[in-house]
């Protein structure tokens, strides 16, 4: 292939990708404007100064929670390539721009390792892999703690099926905690596989993350998981003062829960987790809209205007080599 036919492929996919994500993000909002609508009448009747204040808040965490996954994704790569805390960015924004347009988010790995060298492009998919059942464990660790408080809470069961209940949760969080720790055993497993056998280049980076690593690991994880947990509650505590914010921040563990477990187009989530959380929410408020609301503008906040700045970085990608 020569180069002007690199050049030439690699600007239509370029322009395939930023067109099918224009279009999803403005079918969505389109969608969803009436939820948006909604927060905007909501928040009128709130002093501006706190609106903005929280806001602003809000933003700030989005950009946290972004860049704490960017010095994941660069832990995680560290002994693949040194790529720089700017190219790690680069990398996480782009991804969210692939991950608008495709299924549980698939685009995001291809969107990510286009940073990184040729060579080490397939390792990095496994690479973030890891990251991704980090993030995976916490979120699955804290939703069945919180779906134990809730069926204990409100739905009243008989005592054989709440202590069930709480066997089940017992036992799937230690699955997962085991898993992740134990992460060389998916490694063992792939090998089982007679097919897949030939690629144990590829995910055998999987078992080269040692137990400090994986817990530090799980450290970015977890910091990130409470900092959009807390995005939520600001925006709901702003609408629905009355909440406590220990039933906030539980009820927002199952619906992040449950929006991981189901499979969708990352753009459509959104759908899912306000009819979710409305139908969640309904045990301790009544006020459906404003938890409508609330889910839609961090919707808007944490994917909609990244992905935005994604295009920005897809732009820069070189699809065929690192120096052409």
């Amino acid at each position: 292939m020569t180069a002007t036919t690199k050049k030439f492929v690699s600007f239509a996919i370029k322009a395939v990708i930023l067109a099918l994500a224009f279009y999803f993000i403005i079918h969505q909002y389109v969608n969803k404007g009436s939820n948006l609508k909604q927060f905007q009448l909501l928040v009128s009747n709130i002093p501006q100064q706190r609106v903005i204040t929280i806001m602003a808040i809000v933003v700030v965490l989005m950009a946290a929670n972004w860049g704490l996954e960017a010095l994941k994704w660069k832990y995680l790569t560290r002994n693949l390539t040194n790529i720089t805390p700017w190219q790690a960015i680069e990398g996480v924004f782009c991804g969210l721009t692939w991950a608008v347009i495709t299924p549980n988010r698939f685009g995001e790995y291809g969107g990510r390792v286009m940073y990184l060298p040729p060579r080490r492009r397939i390792h990095g998919v496994f690479a973030m892999g890891v990251g991704a059942f980090g993030q995976l464990v916490i979120t699955n660790v804290l939703g069945f703690i919180a779906i134990a408080w809730f069926t204990y809470t409100f739905l009243k069961l008989n005592t054989l099926v709440q202590n069930s209940v709480f066997f089940f949760a017992c036992t799937s969080i230690a699955f997962f905690l085991i898993l992740f720790f134990n992460i060389r055993w998916m490694v063992w497993l792939l090998d089982r596989i007679p097919f897949l056998k030939k690629f144990h280049r590829f995910f055998e980076i999987m078992g080269r993350y040692s137990f400090a690593e994986l817990v530090t690991i799980m450290y970015f994880c977890l910091g990130r998981f409470f900092i959009f947990s807390l995005q939520y509650y600001l925006v709901i505590h702003l609408l629905v003062p009355q909440i406590p914010m220990y039933e906030v921040f539980l009820m927002v563990f199952i619906v992040l829960f449950i929006q991981s477990a189901l499979p969708s187009l990352d753009v459509f989530d959104v759908a899912i987790r306000t009819y979710t959380a409305t139908t969640l929410f309904a045990y301790v408020t009544t006020q459906e809209m404003a938890i409508a609301g609330a889910f839609a503008s961090i919707w808007l906040i944490n994917l909609i205007f990244p992905a935005i700045i994604g295009t920005i970085f897809t732009l820069n990608i070189k699809f065929f080599d690192r120096n052409a």
